[in-house]
């Protein structure tokens, strides 16, 4: 009999926001599924996605994606009409949201989606707690950064 894999990593990544990395201190990350339609699933698989200027709002006691563009294939269903940038709620367990509002009570906290990624033919959003970077705290992430590359460019030869 063969075992299943119980691995918590993600098989495929969709997209990554680089942005959030760059704009963001992340602090504590999550794993939300997202509710989507039959056309957004073909175009996450044809990769026609963008999570750049993408932000999670917490209301109601659920969490919402907004800002997310999933540009519709050109053979998208013609009974439908495809919105791009809708809302799209997460899938979130009661414990994890009631974190993430704790979170954001705090001043200058927000909410990031981080990555997209496929687990078990489903997909899933990694989204994460952040705060936001000034300008000097960029420069050093990117110094820091750099002396990385360089102390292993060094220990190579």
């Amino acid at each position: 009999m063969s075992k299943k894999k119980s691995s918590k990593k993600p098989d495929h990544f969709i997209v990554v926001n680089k942005k959030a990395q760059h704009d963001f201190f992340l602090e504590e990350r999550f794993e939300a599924g997202l509710v989507l339609e039959g056309w957004e699933v073909k175009s996450l698989r044809a990769g026609r996605v963008q999570l750049r200027d993408s932000y999670v709002v917490l209301k109601n006691g659920e969490a919402w994606l907004l800002g997310a563009l999933i540009t519709p294939l050109p053979t998208a269903a013609t009974h439908t009409e495809p919105n791009a940038q809708r809302t799209r709620k997460l899938l979130l367990n009661q414990k994890e949201l009631s974190r993430l509002f704790a979170g954001t009570q705090r001043e200058g906290s927000t909410v990031v989606p981080v990555n997209l990624h496929w687990t078990r033919n489903r997909v899933k959003v990694d989204i994460a707690l952040a705060h936001g970077k000034k300008q000097h705290d960029k420069r050093e992430t990117i110094k820091e950064r750099e002396w990385n590359r360089e102390k292993h460019r060094i220990l190579k030869r």
